[in-house]
């Protein structure tokens, strides 16, 4: 941590400042190379009202002897145990409803969170839905208004303020047959719903701090697109964090890349779809000048329709070696229902492209139990990189390939992760393999563990709670949710059926544990995405 190079000024904390922590629950290298945890430590370290120090789960800033605010980026579900390990560390009680007035206030925030914050809603006082850029700044300001007040009243503030979610003053209430039926206000005056937050500014987010221990060593990372506007079906990046925005190039992308380009020579173009920028042709012409010579560019997933000659050229002159594509399937009808609206011949293209630009790889990505989806649809998967390794000899190809994994706020958040996605991702490591096509499948095992907390209400709590110490094995959580179902500790409410909570194809009708949290867009607009995808209605 000592060779960071800062790119904003710390403010001094002044007399009486909160002593805040920031944690993220992985190392150093990882949490620092989160763009989201970047911005949010550099927003709070801003403030003169604040005395923020990192927490990762190798090391850290000098400690605060105690802390009176305590803060969470969560990106990935399989990290959500980490938070328990992080809370103990500081002495801070597991569960929210057992923090008196002198233990600090618990909070948390990011893409997890926002999208489903219930299975860990019962250790969080404070969930922050949506974009950081107001919601931090008015969050920070209420809780210094309201600071002196006891636990409960400034909560009962704080739940005032669009975009603050305080689970303990929500009360989940169930059926007979332990279905969830609602999760409402247990008081007057809290709102009923919560809704997300959209940052609306022409700027976006870059990095706050360049570091050669990042896991991305030394780059200054870019948000050039925030959200998609292709819309797939099963798409959180897309659908959680709707309106599709672009910052302005000259007062946005070009100020925030040379800021950077002053202390490092390696740049990240960041967004789930760099390239469908309006301006992004222009921005590459701009780094295509003489002062970027020796500067590295890269840039994440883009879309295949988007590639061309020039993008692959300019890439190739700044130091990438390969371009990453999402095709979702090889089979043209599934792409059609995901609504990916890529056509076969422009897979082709892109690939034609990036081997003339001069580029020495094509990194692909797929999935494997989507909605409908057939053994013939994964053939197709295969045939398809077979025809694109012919068509473009030493280009060298790559298919990343992981399971369909529900995500809420999505049209498909009622299709159930498919077990027949195990068999397919062998399938295809017996198609691919023998022909040279270098094939990166993701864990079936821990998709059905992302699948349990993306889909679960509170009830799961306890269940990670138990699976502390072994949540790094696959067994380690099938064993504390069979020994927890069967001891039914959740205040008489039995946790869900295994089969139906992971593999279950949920009625629309049915009381969804994020209901009460209100995402870009209705769910009557979502269940229309999902019927015109999977019935053509």
């Amino acid at each position: 941590m000592n060779q960071e190079t800062l790119l904003f000024e710390p403010a001094q904390p002044q007399l009486g400042a909160l002593k805040t922590v920031l944690a993220f629950p992985s190392t150093y290298s990882v949490g620092i190379t989160s763009l989201g945890y970047q911005v949010v430590w550099a927003t709070l370290a801003k403030r003169p009202d604040l005395d923020v120090r990192r927490l990762f789960t190798d090391q850290g800033d000098p400690p605060h002897r105690h802390c009176n605010l305590f803060g969470l980026s969560l990106s990935w579900e399989l990290d959500a145990p980490v938070l328990l390990d992080l809370l103990e560390q500081q002495r801070i009680p597991l569960w929210a409803h057992e923090r008196s007035n002198d233990d600090p206030l618990v909070f948390g925030g990011g893409p997890v969170l926002t999208a489903n914050p219930e299975p860990l809603a019962p250790f969080l006082d404070v969930v922050l839905l949506g974009d950081g850029e107001d919601l931090l700044p008015a969050f920070i300001d209420a809780l210094q208004q309201w600071r002196t007040a006891p636990r409960v009243e400034l909560l009962r503030q704080l739940a005032k303020v669009p975009g603050i979610y305080v689970p303990s003053l929500y009360q989940p209430s169930y059926n007979d047959s332990g279905e969830l039926i609602a999760v409402e206000p247990i008081e007057a005056g809290i709102p009923a719903t919560i809704s997300k937050q959209t940052w609306r500014g022409n700027t976006l987010s870059h990095s706050s701090v360049i570091t050669p221990e990042a896991a991305w060593p030394s780059i200054h990372m870019v948000e050039v697109v925030r959200s998609c506007p292709e819309l797939c079906r099963f798409c959180l990046a897309s659908y959680l964090t709707l309106p599709f925005r672009t910052p302005s190039l000259d007062k946005g992308l070009i100020p925030a890349v040379e800021l950077g380009l002053k202390v490092t020579k390696r740049l990240g173009l960041l967004g789930a779809s760099v390239t469908q920028h309006p301006q992004f042709s222009e921005l590459l012409s701009w780094l295509n000048q003489d002062q970027f010579d020796g500067t590295r560019v890269s840039a994440s997933s883009v879309r295949a329709a988007t590639v061309t000659p020039q993008l692959a050229k300019i890439l190739a002159k700044r130091g990438s070696k390969s371009l990453t594509i999402a095709i979702e399937s090889g089979s043209e009808r599934m792409r059609e229902v995901v609504n990916k609206k890529l056509a076969t011949d422009e897979i082709f293209a892109a690939a034609r492209y990036a081997k003339e630009g001069g580029l020495s790889a094509l990194k692909l990505y797929g999935m494997a139990g989507l909605p409908t989806e057939t053994d013939a649809d994964i053939e197709a998967t295969a045939e398809l990189l077979i025809a694109l390794k012919k068509a473009t000899p030493g280009l060298r190809l790559s298919l990343g390939v992981s399971s369909f994994v529900p995500k809420a706020h999505t049209p498909f958040q009622w299709e159930g992760l498919r077990p027949e996605a195990e068999k397919r991702l062998k399938l295809l490591t017996k198609r691919l393999q023998p022909k040279g096509i270098e094939l990166r499948p993701e864990s079936y095992g821990w998709s059905v563990i992302q699948t349990l907390i993306s889909r679960s209400d509170r009830r799961l709590a306890a269940v990670i709670v138990a699976v502390r110490g072994h949540h790094e094995q696959l067994g380690g959580w099938k064993k504390a949710y069979r020994e927890l179902a069967s001891q039914n500790q959740n205040h008489g409410v039995p946790l869900p059926a295994w089969q139906q909570l992971i593999h279950g194809n949920w009625q629309p009708s049915r009381c969804l544990p994020w209901d009460h949290l209100e995402g870009p867009l209705p769910k009557s607009t979502l269940l229309k995405h999902r019927n015109t995808s999977l019935t053509g209605l």
